[in-house]
């Protein structure tokens, strides 16, 4: 189980940087930011929280997602 969570610590940096994205986005689309600025970082955001979710997913031994 340490391992476990070695992996899932090793990970939160990216979380943070994927939370922040998130609200980055949140903030941006609540408020009178152009639609480029806002579509830009809801991109970022989503680019993000899949790696986020790709990261967990090896970490818990599940299949990678192939890059080409």
């Amino acid at each position: 189980m340490k391992d476990l969570e070695e992996k899932m610590a090793n990970g939160e940096s990216l979380m943070q940087q994927a939370l922040e994205a998130m609200r980055r986005y949140h903030e941006a689309r609540d408020s009178i930011t152009p639609a480029e600025e806002v579509e830009r970082l809801r991109l970022e955001a989503e680019s993000l929280m899949q790696a986020v979710g790709d990261y967990q997913q090896g970490a818990l031994g599940g299949p990678t997602a192939t890059r080409h």
